[in-house]
């Protein structure tokens, strides 16, 4: 009886939630999310102006050995703060992870390619930060996670090496993707503002389906079969494309779950939403066991 009043708060608290701007919703999630359990440093600058920010987290009971996840949030490639997505470093700093969670400018102020740019700074500050009293050294397992727009951003940064060579990033030092509800075979567009955040004669080169080879790294896909903003049918053909080069590949399709709930299920206490925190550990645990 507990466990069902338990459910039943959540399950209202949700439905609140789900009234509130997408945006109001997820800064109250983050707000909600458990803390004590991690150190965080805000506002670190990895490149200049003012999207050039990022957060490092690392547990309290930190394991030298503890792995990095650099997490791009989504949203269009048109809105999005870091702030609003403490609650995904909440989880994986719970896990043992080590967690850096970048802004990047967006439209309209750039066009693709330049927030391709930024997140290879990113994940190059990660990968090349000097310990000091406030950061540990990251350890050398780099993965890279999105949702979203923030997946299509870390999935085509595994994929077309030149983004991170660019900043002296070796690319065999990503271990493995994790992308969730992500758009990697996107064309061709719709009309919209998407036409313009994609400019017509570099389309083909953001999608990352055009850039498998063997080289990837160990890849996670997550999609709700009821994902109505992203078809899931991009991490279907992502996965076989994958795998027909001979890379690792898992694919996890939920049932009855939508675009942004895969997202929601990452925050402490909406676990049971779906099983986005739960695949992306043992995901993660078993890279690092090998």
């Amino acid at each position: 009886m507990k466990g069902l009043t338990m459910a039943l708060r959540l399950l209202s608290s949700l439905s609140l939630l789900l009234l509130l701007p997408a945006c109001s919703a997820l800064q109250i999630i983050s707000n909600t999310s458990p803390s004590s359990h991690y150190q965080k440093t805000s506002a670190l600058r990895y490149v200049e102006g003012n999207r050039g920010l990022l957060d490092y987290y690392e547990p309290v009971e930190l394991d030298s050995t503890a792995p990095t996840v650099v997490f791009f949030y989504g949203g269009g490639w048109r809105s999005g703060e870091r702030q609003k997505y403490e609650f995904v470093a909440s989880a994986l700093t719970k896990a043992g992870f080590r967690v850096v969670i970048p802004d990047y400018r967006m439209y309209p102020e750039v066009q693709f390619p330049a927030f391709m740019h930024d997140a290879a700074r990113a994940v190059a500050w990660t990968l090349n930060h000097v310990a000091d009293d406030a950061l540990a050294t990251p350890s050398s397992t780099l993965y890279l996670m999105g949702h979203s727009a923030g997946a299509q951003i870390a999935a085509l940064l595994a994929v077309d090496s030149a983004y991170l060579e660019a900043q002296a990033v070796p690319p065999e030092s990503i271990v493995g993707l994790i992308g969730l509800s992500g758009p990697y075979d996107f064309l061709p567009l719709q009309s919209g503002y998407l036409e313009q955040v994609f400019p017509e004669d570099l389309r083909a080169d953001s999608q990352a389906i055009n850039f498998v080879s063997g080289a990837a790294p160990a890849t996670l896909l997550i999609h709700g079969e009821d994902d109505d903003v992203v078809e899931p049918g991009n991490s279907e053909r992502f996965a076989r494309a994958l795998a027909d080069a001979g890379v690792s590949v898992e694919l996890k399709l939920y049932p009855g779950t939508g675009h942004a709930t895969i997202a929601a299920a990452l925050a402490p206490r909406l676990e049971f939403l779906a099983d986005t925190l739960q695949d992306t550990i043992e995901f993660i645990n078993q890279r690092q066991a090998h």
